[in-house]
């Protein structure tokens, strides 16, 4: 077993059976969790992400010339491998899209594994017209239940409703509170990483996701290394799961509870 899946295995494992005050309580130092998604399509940028001196989590796009190949060498290196699931309105031969049948949803999603090997969990790229489909994402919490997979809510709308069905289910999850990099220039990379720094320690935990653009690894490469230095410490999907035990933070939802479809306005 190696370094991710066995963190990961420990962070599942805590979840499904920490009592929730105990779940809920701050850690001792902020605690920081970081996904790059939209990887597999550069080798030199899968690379770099690689090389980030940490326990980054790779998100692969099944779709893309390099997903097998970069999902195969980051579980020998030990990082998390993360299937980087399309969602409506993205496109293409793995892509759920709200008009497919639900055995066709199943037949993408057992593809789009087949095409990232040893993929731990499972995020949304894109998905803005189908995380607001609570059948859909009823069927896809409970599948990812039966084969052991967790789910990160990338929350590309506000009106998702993943994280309340992977929780209503008791899927091992988490839900995304910071995009690194939705303005990719130098300096706005810069103020979001900031940010993430100062509501982890706000409140206790933050989960950053970013993408293999040359603004964000610069940053990345610089600040990461200093984490520890400032009181942060960078932990894995599997610790963070376990740090936050299935519960919303303040922003997604209200005592612990993510909102649904019947509490969305």
């Amino acid at each position: 077993m190696n370094v991710a899946r066995g963190w990961l295995a420990l962070g599942l494992a805590f979840s499904l059976v920490a009592p929730a005050c105990l779940a809920a309580a701050p850690a001792e130092r902020p605690r920081l969790a970081l996904v790059i998604d939209d990887l597999g399509q550069s080798s030199a940028r899968d690379r770099r992400v690689l090389a980030l001196p940490g326990p980054v989590a790779l998100a692969i796009l099944p779709d893309t010339p390099h997903a097998r190949e970069l999902a195969i060498t980051a579980a020998r290196a030990g990082k998390t491998v993360m299937l980087h699931l399309p969602m409506a309105p993205a496109g293409g031969p793995f892509a759920w899209q709200p008009q497919l049948p639900g055995a066709e949803r199943q037949r993408r999603l057992e593809a789009a594994l087949a095409a990232v090997p040893h993929a731990s969990g499972v995020n949304n790229h894109m998905g803005s017209a189908m995380t607001e489909q609570p059948e859909a994402m009823s069927q896809l919490m409970r599948e990812l239940q039966r084969r052991r997979l967790f789910f990160l809510d990338s929350r590309t709308t506000p009106r998702t409703v993943a994280a309340a069905s992977a929780q209503q289910v008791q899927l091992a999850s988490l839900s995304r509170d910071i995009f690194l990099d939705d303005d990719a220039s130098p300096a706005a990379v810069a103020e979001r990483f900031q940010a993430a720094v100062a509501l982890a320690r706000r409140q206790g935990s933050v989960v950053l996701i970013g993408h293999p653009y040359d603004s964000t690894l610069s940053l990345l490469e610089r600040e990461l290394p200093r984490l520890a230095g400032r009181g942060i410490d960078w932990i894995s999907l599997g610790q963070m799961i376990a740090t936050r035990g299935n519960r919303a933070m303040a922003a997604h939802g209200k005592g612990g509870r993510y909102r649904s479809a019947s509490t969305i306005r």
